[in-house]
């Protein structure tokens, strides 16, 4: 069969009209079919999340928390292709060498693990996709200074975690993780403080205006009486009374403070229990503030 050029309008043969029929070009006077399978030269729109509702051209983007930058491709379980038999068993050794074949080396292998465990502290402490990525940057960083040797894995990804919150001036406290975390407390203070030394994490004090939406959410407060303790934290500089203090406890005691001058007042041992510090730590704050 003959193949016409892209800019022929007459047939090859009998200088006959051309006319589409389907996907095919057919020779009017002699019938010839000049061309078939007609190349559609539109955009492809396909769907990475099964969702057919929300197709695009160009596949998931990359990320930081893939060992690959999400550039692997997988196997999948399509059951619409109804393998049986033979065929089935090939599909699932083919599975399986392709999943082997994703992790080249230990330090791969490490990463995999790490970045898994920190997708999952990440989720369960509600925080963002940035402190996610930066949580992945920093394990690869410590894993290039070969500062995991001989340490635990789940402490330094509760410590990269936990040390992204300090950097990034997130409010989530080292108990916080701890419930989340598979690694014990010393595990993880053991991870974060040899980052700390060989890396120079650029940590400091989390400001305490960082707590106070969350505890009064939990606390169930009023946007005034947030407000009202945002003007104490403010005052607490002032008169060097954070200092020395948890961020965290000034904060619950600041709300603690801003609550009794409304309708929505509360005990002390109901703030510190939101705040995971003592009923002392709220008392002697809020003792000093009122001086």
């Amino acid at each position: 069969m003959s193949e016409a050029p892209a800019t022929a309008r007459t047939c090859p043969e009998c200088d006959g009209r051309l006319t589409p029929d389907r996907d095919e070009t057919v020779c009017a006077d002699c019938g010839l079919v000049v061309s078939e399978d007609r190349i559609d030269h539109g955009p492809e729109w396909r769907s990475f999340e099964d969702d057919d509702t929300r197709k695009e051209r160009t596949g998931a983007p990359l990320t930081r928390s893939r060992h690959d930058r999400g550039l692997t491709t997988e196997i999948g379980h399509d059951s619409d292709l109804r393998l049986t038999g033979r065929k089935r068993r090939r599909v699932a050794r083919m599975r399986k060498h392709h999943e082997r074949a994703r992790i080249g080396s230990k330090i791969e292998r490490n990463q995999v693990y790490a970045f898994t465990e920190i997708r999952r502290l990440v989720s369960a402490l509600d925080l963002s996709q940035n402190v996610r990525d930066r949580a992945c940057v920093l394990f690869e960083s410590a894993q290039s200074e070969d500062l995991l040797r001989g340490r635990s894995l789940e402490g330094f990804t509760a410590a990269v975690v936990y040390a992204t919150c300090r950097t990034a001036a997130v409010s989530r406290t080292l108990d916080e993780v701890l419930d989340v975390a598979r690694a014990s407390r010393s595990e993880l203070k053991t991870a974060y403080d040899v980052m700390n030394r060989e890396l120079g994490l650029p940590t400091g004090p989390i400001d305490p205006r960082e707590y106070l939406p969350r505890f009064a959410s939990r606390l169930d407060l009023p946007a005034e009486v947030e407000h009202r303790a945002a003007d104490l934290v403010e005052y607490g500089p002032e008169q060097n009374l954070v200092s020395g203090r948890d961020p965290s406890g000034f904060a619950a005691a600041c709300l603690y403070a801003a609550a009794l001058d409304s309708p929505y007042r509360m005990t002390q041992k109901e703030v510190a229990e939101v705040a995971d510090v003592t009923t002392v730590t709220i008392r002697s704050t809020y003792q000093d503030l009122q001086h």
